[in-house]
């Protein structure tokens, strides 16, 4: 972990010198004159983000949403004049709303056959993360992946993993719409292991003071999207998305806002 920040804070600093010309360059190529009001589209759109609650990353309850998709998103939004409404609801409940044209947006989705019928998959704007399988007792420690057969398997429901584990039939998995609901399944002894992002999976089980182990074997992660709705109106600035988020990077904002959550996570 200190060496990943060491890493971006190095490539920060590199990139100072050079923003301000790259992002005036940026702005003049991809928000022509005629279809900006400063940064901004011309029409000023409402935007509605389906999210399941998922701190770091979606942290719908309790005030205004924040975490760190969210915090992207929004300065996306921001150099786009766009106002943006949530909607909380399990990860599952999303994808139907989305079917269903309740709303624009989802924020962190992995791209995969099945929801590319239903949504464009704009832009990679959320870092890969590792998934990690956490566990309680010794025995049920695991160290490859045939370790896992046998074992009763916490997954979210309408997650999506890994393509192995995703298709492997013969795993045993049970759903729950929250991590936190499988963490306490796996306390009371209802799953023998919880997979889950490495972000949020270490912040739920800190949040809950749970004395939970992390396994060593892992799949690496990949990049999570802005996906949008294709029966949605906001598709047709999916251009739009992405030049306002190579204008975040360029202006050390998105890796700003990386660190600030990963800083929270490792405390």
């Amino acid at each position: 972990m200190a060496r990943l920040h060491e890493n971006l804070k190095t490539s920060q600093a590199r990139m100072t010198g050079m923003r301000v010309f790259a992002t005036a360059v940026l702005m003049a190529l991809v928000f022509p004159v005629s279809a900006q009001q400063g940064t901004e589209t011309v029409e000023a759109l409402t935007v509605t983000v389906g999210a399941n609650h998922a701190p770091p990353y979606r942290i719908i309850r309790g005030g205004e949403p924040t975490g760190l998709y969210v915090d992207i998103f929004q300065e996306i939004a921001d150099r786009l004049g766009w106002k943006v409404h949530y909607r909380e609801a399990p990860f599952r409940r999303v994808l139907r709303m989305v079917q269903e044209g309740e709303v624009d947006v989802m924020l962190g989705p992995l791209e995969t056959p099945d929801r590319t019928e239903l949504m464009e998959f704009v832009a990679p704007a959320f870092p890969p993360e590792r998934r990690l399988f956490f566990y309680l007792n010794a025995e049920n420690r695991i160290e490859r992946y045939a370790d896992l057969y046998g074992r009763a398997i916490g997954i979210l429901e309408g997650a999506s993993y890994f393509f192995r584990f995703d298709n492997d039939d013969k795993l045993l998995k049970e759903s729950a719409p929250r991590y936190e609901n499988l963490m306490l399944m796996m306390q009371k002894g209802r799953v023998d292991v919880v997979i889950a992002p490495e972000l949020v999976g270490l912040y739920t089980v800190e949040k809950l003071g749970l004395d939970v182990e992390v396994a060593p074997f892992f799949v690496p992660g990949e990049r999570s999207y802005i996906a949008v709705a294709k029966n949605s109106p906001v598709l047709k600035y999916a251009d739009d998305i992405r030049a306002a988020l190579k204008l975040i990077e360029l202006e050390g904002i998105h890796e700003d806002l990386v660190l600030k959550y990963l800083d929270r996570v490792a405390e």
